[in-house]
């Protein structure tokens, strides 16, 4: 089968979960014989940027090109609020990516399309795809259709409940422009396919949730309890939460235990200062590979400490992939993941105490945290890859009609 996979940005550029998942089950699907093709940005670098470009990558055909607008993505610079809405004006219908998309579509001629988060390359890319009539599935990871902000919250850090008028009208323009088009729209969690139908959103799609897809390992990775390390990986923003775990942490005034920040963001130096002489919280910045790898095999207990709606985090997956429990906030889609007093423990979302004392019981009853994770490991088998990879190729399959 002929499968082309459309997303924002792909590796070497890649930015989010979102790229890195498309970029791995391309990956996949190209060892197990599929044809793969992809379709992506590239940031600015000339008028030569702006046309589409292929080569291979890994043995995938990549198609590269930077979609039109007032400046590029890559330009984080501080904007005019004149700048940043007409930039979001073709962000949300660009007419260049419309053409580049069909042109290659076109040439291509794939047996199935797969759209994933469409930020940058615009959601025009649904009609390219539907004036063609090529089958297509679309992944919702996160929350562009409804919020240009994709994080539902107010600029204040407030969960957004009762969007704004000017939200309300975007919600608007993107539901006639995109609800009708998917013959399928998959999502890891059932929380974001409720949000999306509960503001009108694919009404005439079939609509599933399906789980992210890791490589568990053969064996439980053994853990030490002399030393308690507890670990957070992923962006250092607001809405994460990451001062919420630091203040529960530096509440605990055992000595055995350390927490492991990984991560980059906005928040960096406030979360350092926060954290102050506190020689048992250590800061690492952005991590890969190898260290990466050593820091989630000697973890104890990861910590989810969001305080919006996530999907269907990555970092969970990671942590039970290593036998490591998760602490998550209640709220999004973690609850999904989180079976509580099996592979983690649920916490309200913000709240310091509540977050303490499940950490401050964890740490004090080791024989309670190897329980977690004995089933910690045993929920990374349900999420194996290969079984991933399967299930879309019967969805492949199933939209397609080959």
């Amino acid at each position: 089968m002929k499968i082309c996979q459309i997303i924002y940005t792909y590796p070497p550029h890649a930015t989010g979960g979102a790229d890195i998942y498309a970029e791995r089950i391309s990956k996949e699907l190209s060892i197990k014989g599929h044809e793969v093709v992809v379709i992506t940005t590239q940031p600015y670098n000339g008028l030569s940027s702006i046309k589409s470009s292929s080569k291979l990558e890994n043995g995938i055909k990549v198609h590269r090109f930077y979609p039109l607008n007032i400046y590029s993505w890559t330009n984080t610079a501080e904007k005019s609020l004149l700048m940043k809405t007409i930039w979001n004006a073709f962000d949300i219908w660009n007419l260049h990516a419309y053409f580049a998309i069909k042109n290659i579509l076109k040439e291509e001629n794939p047996d199935v399309v797969h759209i994933h988060t469409p930020t940058w390359i615009s959601l025009s890319a649904f009609d390219a795809i539907k004036s063609l009539k090529i089958p297509f599935v679309f992944t919702v990871h996160e929350y562009i259709l409804l919020c240009r902000r994709v994080s539902l919250l107010h600029a204040n850090g407030e969960v957004c409940d009762n969007p704004r008028s000017i939200c309300k009208l975007y919600q608007k323009i993107s539901r006639k422009i995109v609800s009708s088009k998917p013959d399928l729209v998959l999502s890891p969690s059932n929380f974001v396919l409720k949000m999306l139908n509960k503001n009108g959103f694919f009404p005439e799609s079939r609509c599933m949730k399906l789980p992210l897809g890791i490589t568990p390992l053969n064996e439980k990775t053994e853990k030490k309890y002399d030393h308690i390390d507890i670990i957070y990986t992923g962006a250092l923003i607001g809405h994460k939460g990451v001062d919420i775990l630091i203040n529960a942490f530096k509440n605990l005034k055992h000595d055995h235990i350390k927490l492991h920040i990984v991560g980059k963001g906005e928040k960096m130096d406030d979360l350092i200062e926060l954290a102050g002489p506190d020689d048992r919280i250590i800061f690492y910045g952005f991590l890969d590979g190898n260290e990466l790898t050593s820091l989630q095999e000697k973890a104890n207990i990861t910590v989810m400490p969001s305080i919006w709606y996530e999907n269907s985090p990555m970092a969970i997956y990671e942590s039970f992939k290593y036998g490591t429990p998760v602490i998550g906030s209640e709220i999004g889609g973690i609850p999904e993941l989180i079976d509580e007093k099996v592979n983690g423990c649920l916490f309200e979302p913000g709240n310091i105490k509540d977050l303490q004392d499940i950490l401050q019981y964890l740490v004090e009853n080791p024989l309670e945290l190897e329980k977690l994770e004995s089933g910690a490991y045993k929920s990374s088998q349900k999420y194996d890859m290969n079984l991933h990879i399967k299930n879309l190729e019967k969805l492949y399959e199933e939209t397609s009609g080959k």
